[in-house]
């Protein structure tokens, strides 16, 4: 209990100190997204990003020197996903690795032993209980650009969401406005959608790599629920809808209202 406490008093000495000079320039050039959102959700998305840069470990891979330009950019995004949900600021993630770019991954072959290890290589990836491990080049081209259907963090950060009930298949601790019943037909039956689509090699919204299983599945959904959102809701909107009532955001709301102000 007194624990919780400190860490609160923390935080909230923390969210009322000065931000840093530098960081809305961050997030100006490297958060395309941030454009898009109004006062009210800028506030909560930088008061998120305060608390994961502060609390949590940062580290670089293949020596890299890591920058607040990289924990803002990195923290910014995975942010998002949290603006609508209950949250306890990626509880379950301590530490955050950012090598330079792509990184190769130990991982055995299907039937070999220890000496069949093969390096894959990746630019990400999330382990259950332990850190989330980015490539920053691919972390920082996916903030920048926020329409392409493709960002690594949400894809990582997605993961880590689905890891919080211990399980990693897709489906994440649900609130209350989704029974899991509803969950279950809807991503079932858009995941099966995309596993016949990838045996034709035909792409409509969702990326093809959904299809390896149910929490890529998830995960790439998450990214084009954020990237998306128009075509996502025109091409799957049962699909939209969930992920809507999950992540308590209309993202294509948003984008259509910032559209408007834009033309």
């Amino acid at each position: 209990m007194i624990f919780a406490w400190l860490r609160r008093r923390r935080r909230r000495a923390l969210l009322e100190a000065p931000m840093p000079t530098l960081w809305p320039g961050y997030l100006e050039h490297n958060v395309a997204f941030w454009g898009w959102l109004d006062d009210s959700e800028r506030k909560q998305i930088l008061d998120i990003t305060r608390v994961l840069v502060a609390e949590k470990d940062w580290a670089g891979g293949a020596g890299l020197e890591v920058t607040d330009e990289m924990r803002v950019t990195i923290a910014a995004q995975a942010a998002l996903l949290l603006l609508g949900l209950k949250h306890n600021y990626f509880e379950n993630v301590q530490t955050i690795v950012i090598y330079p770019e792509g990184y190769r991954l130990p991982r055995a072959r299907a039937g070999a032993t220890f000496l069949g290890e093969e390096q894959v290589p990746v630019l990400g990836h999330a382990r259950m209980g332990g850190a989330v491990v980015l490539s920053w080049r691919s972390a920082l081209s996916g903030g920048q650009s926020a329409t392409d259907g493709h960002n690594l963090v949400f894809h990582e950060f997605a993961h880590k969401l689905d890891m919080k009930d211990g399980v990693v298949d897709g489906t994440p601790p649900l609130p209350n406005t989704i029974t899991g019943a509803r969950w279950f037909k809807v991503m079932t039956r858009a995941y099966q959608q995309l596993r016949r689509q990838a045996a034709r090699g035909r792409k409509q919204v969702l990326d093809l790599y959904g299809a390896t299983d149910v929490a890529e599945f998830f995960a790439v959904a998450t990214e084009s629920f954020f990237e998306q959102p128009l075509a996502l809701e025109a091409k799957q909107p049962e699909l939209y809808a969930v992920l809507k009532d999950y992540f308590g955001q209309d993202t294509a709301a948003r984008l259509a209202r910032r559209r408007r102000v834009s033309s």
